[in-house]
């Protein structure tokens, strides 16, 4: 009897778990969506002067061929924006608790 017991409650735990990722990142979806970001095609220095100095500038990736152009990953509260050469070409959201499910803060390194 026990046994079915717990059984029966971790299987609540495990079918509660994705309800609970999907919430969340449907609601970083909906975060996003009304998000002043950067917008695509801005300099640095329009980024810089509209949000405010970044609390990282991580360092550069790539540049090893042509093919692969140098991007610079500044990290802000909320946001991380990524830049090719000196133009945003994305601002992605940040994860807003550990166990939601979306885009991780970018890393030093």
């Amino acid at each position: 009897m026990l046994r079915s017991i717990l059984v029966a409650a971790g299987l609540a735990l495990a079918l509660a778990a994705p309800a609970q990722a999907d919430r969340l990142l449907i609601q970083r979806a909906q975060a996003s969506e009304s998000a002043t970001l950067p917008a695509r095609g801005q300099t640095m220095t329009q980024v810089e002067s509209k949000f405010g100095a970044p609390q990282q500038k991580l360092e550069p990736r790539g540049g090893q061929s042509s093919a692969w152009p140098v991007i610079h990953r500044w990290v802000y509260p909320e946001f991380t924006v990524y830049f090719e050469r000196e133009r945003v070409v994305d601002a992605v959201l940040n994860r807003a608790a550990p166990e939601e499910v979306g885009p991780v803060p970018a890393t030093r390194g």
